[in-house]
């Protein structure tokens, strides 16, 4: 494979899950890990990615932008988005996660919508101030420096303590045999607790993560509700979530 090639799916691969390992990587493309760090000191050169202890982040993922060039599957996750507002009613209690897809669901609330949101991710909290007539509930704690949310036993206490009626969780990899997973071990421990205390969890995904799994576990698809996604509910890409239970929207 050529470097080029090669660096086109390293940067593929860190704007679907927002995260890489430079380990994962190394095996994924049967290469040295120190070829994987010189091709994503490159990439990070060239501003395509921001360069971490191990591995890689997306910068779509850590951009407080709305412009569609900065944004990774800008229109997929806008008709995500909508989707999920679709779910929302006055008065509800919402707990919402971090990540672009539910970042966009806090840009474009329907201004007279009257909700009140739970989330750790700061990103998230910061929109949805935007919006008055929401009210904003900030889980604080121990921020994770790279996921930028609130992590460890204090938020995951706060969250024993509430039960919201939906939960949108953003996803970094969905799979019909081995449901949702991620590769961030505290991050995915409140995961499990958001899962925990919601009443309905919908689960935001664009197409390109599904068929698609980390190393860590979050939960089985019969712990899912919703999953909601850019394609038609009838799309032959999600039967295998329709057929384990899944409402697909």
């Amino acid at each position: 494979m050529l470097k080029k090639e090669r660096q086109a799916l390293i940067l593929r691969e860190v704007n679907i899950h927002n995260k890489v390992l430079l380990s994962d990587l190394s095996e994924k493309f049967t290469v040295s890990e120190d070829t994987i760090r010189r091709d994503l000191q490159e990439l990070a050169n060239r501003n395509k990615l921001i360069k971490v202890r191990g591995g890689a982040l997306s910068r779509s993922y850590h951009s407080y932008s709305y412009r569609e060039n900065d944004i990774y599957a800008y229109q997929e996750k806008t008709v995500i988005a909508r989707k999920a507002i679709s779910m929302l009613r006055d008065g509800m209690l919402v707990l919402i996660s971090g990540g672009s897809t539910n970042k966009e669901i806090a840009r474009i609330l329907p201004p007279e919508l009257k909700v009140t949101f739970l989330t750790m991710s700061l990103s998230t909290a910061q929109q949805l101030l935007e919006h008055p007539n929401c009210e904003t509930i900030f889980l604080g704690g121990l921020l994770s420096p790279t996921a930028k949310v609130s992590i460890g036993g204090e938020v995951i206490t706060q969250l024993q303590q509430l039960r919201p009626d939906i939960c949108f969780m953003g996803a970094n990899a969905i799979d019909p045999d081995h449901g949702l997973t991620d590769s961030d071990w505290e991050v995915v421990v409140v995961k499990r607790a958001m899962l925990k205390a919601a009443t309905k969890t919908v689960v935001l995904s664009i197409a390109e993560k599904l068929g698609s799994t980390q190393k860590i576990q979050i939960c089985e698809l019969n712990n899912i509700d919703y999953l909601l996604t850019e394609l038609h509910p009838e799309h032959d890409d999600l039967k295998g979530y329709r057929e384990r239970g899944v409402k697909v929207l």
